[in-house]
């Protein structure tokens, strides 16, 4: 196909760098002639628009057989300083396979594209890498007439998403609200031993009447997920589809990214690059779920899954102090004696080394327990309940009993106080958004209210300064 120079200089009329923009796409021209451009109007996340130029074709990719995959690229107007937005446009009887580079919207994610620099980076380099990406792991695959029949809601969604539409909201399929409340499922993300421990714990609950097992590792099922699948647990089913989770009323996140980073913020970026693949669905199928995090770190991998899915705060929580402050309370309650101590003690802030030791103001039992035990004498009843809990880790079947109970106190509306990961803007004079584990309220809508907290100055000190950590931490992060 002739390149248009002319034509296309008139409609890049105000790209800051036109030039450089036009002698690229020559060479991308030269080098894929299949693809066609166009003018289009792009809607950003914060429904901002601009008119962008974007290209289309499909890219040449060996993976056993030799497959066209159609892709499409929107070329911001600060190219070729700034990265294309790339998309696959998949049709009708395509389906996205989600993985490291492809999130559920199709969207991709190189290293190629955050690390673009100009003159270093090109978009035939870019497309050089998709293609290596895609060999290693194809991000489309054929659907059958049935199940092209059902996901045609989501490859409509996805569609538009790739035409620039960027809003993640969709409208929740009729007659749900019939089985609202009749029919409890769960689904638990990543079939590590966390994954399956969460499994078996909430299977052991009873309090749901499916939990659905999302195995999203490459290969046939090993390990615990084999044993699953031969042992055949009630009530339990094991996917690797993300349909299968559709209508669940708490999707349970575990997964942790097993790659080969070298920095800790290296970790959680891997963290957040797999999160991208999995929230948009998750979110897409269960539209009116509970998002538990469970995965590492896990204050802000729950930021990052409030950020992706646009849930309310609400229904976006993270497992946080949770088993800590039920190991604390246990300990006050049975093994001290110090009942009314045991109600009131939380442990919030940070999971690990930084968790603080508070209480609560609004507890029945407060005035009598203030009455009871001078401030000294409650601070070494405390101190002596940690030394006890010292070297208890979070192993993964204890994290997966604090899960269950987590879900039973949602499934249930038990209006039980739990010590979960919430966003804590607003609390504590922090001005940042940051999620913090703080006593609240659960119930079927996730969080109904916090809880306050006795005003002690070296509690808020230590909430500000972990907030502060993990905000410096979050703004180096790629969303």
């Amino acid at each position: 196909m002739a390149f248009a120079a002319e034509e296309l200089r008139k409609q890049l009329g105000r790209y800051k760098f036109r030039d450089l923009t036009i002698e690229e796409l020559k060479t991308v021209n030269k080098t894929y002639p299949n693809f066609t451009f166009s003018m289009n109007t792009y809607t950003f996340k914060d429904g901002s628009q601009k008119d962008l130029l974007n290209f289309s074709g499909t890219v040449p990719v060996k993976y056993g057989n030799s497959y066209n995959i159609p892709i499409r690229l929107w070329i911001l107007d600060s190219h070729p300083f700034a990265p294309p937005i790339c998309f696959l446009k998949p049709t009708a009887n395509m389906g996205i396979s989600v993985g490291k580079h492809v999130d559920a919207h199709g969207r991709i994610y190189l290293p190629y594209l955050q690390n673009w620099s100009h003159p270093k980076s090109t978009i035939v380099g870019l497309i050089k890498e998709m293609i290596a990406k895609f060999e290693e792991e194809l991000p489309l695959y054929s659907l059958s007439s049935s199940d092209a029949a059902r996901q045609s809601e989501l490859l409509s969604y996805i569609a538009k998403i790739t035409a620039g539409e960027t809003d993640t909201k969709s409208k929740s399929k009729t007659g749900g609200d019939k089985n609202e409340g009749r029919f409890n499922k769960i689904t638990v993300v990543g079939a590590g031993d966390l994954g399956i421990a969460c499994v078996l714990a909430v299977a052991a609950k009873g309090v749901a009447d499916r939990v659905v097992l999302l195995d999203l590792s490459e290969g046939a099922a090993k390990g615990g997920t084999m044993d699953l699948e031969i042992f055949a647990l009630p009530n339990v089913e094991i996917s690797k589809d993300f349909s299968a989770s559709a209508d669940s009323k708490v999707v349970v996140l575990t997964v942790n990214s097993l790659g080969s980073a070298q920095t800790y913020l290296d970790v959680i970026q891997s963290n957040v690059d797999l999160f991208r693949g999995i929230i948009p669905a998750v979110s897409h199928y269960s539209q009116n779920s509970v998002l538990l995090v469970a995965s590492h770190p896990v204050e802000v991998m729950t930021y990052v899954s409030w950020k992706l899915s646009a849930f309310p705060k609400s229904r976006v929580i993270g497992v946080g102090g949770n088993l800590d402050t039920e190991r604390f309370q246990y300990t006050l309650a049975n093994l001290l004696q110090a009942q009314a101590l045991g109600k009131d003690a939380w442990i919030v802030g940070e999971q690990g080394e930084d968790k603080v030791l508070s209480w609560t103001s609004c507890n029945s039992h407060a005035n009598q327990t203030e009455t009871m035990v001078a401030q000294n004498s409650k601070e070494q009843v405390a101190n002596r309940a940690m030394e006890i809990l010292k070297g208890k880790g979070q192993r993964s079947w204890s994290v997966g009993l604090s899960v269950a109970d987590l879900t039973e106190s949602i499934l249930k509306d038990k209006r039980k106080v739990h010590s979960v990961s919430t966003l804590a803007k607003g609390c504590c004079n922090i001005n940042s958004e940051v999620f913090l584990s703080l006593p609240c309220i659960l119930g079927t809508s996730g969080v109904i209210e916090m809880v306050k907290l006795e005003e002690d100055p070296s509690v808020q000190e230590k909430l500000q300064s972990s907030a502060g950590s993990i905000h410096d931490l979050q703004q180096q992060l790629k969303l």
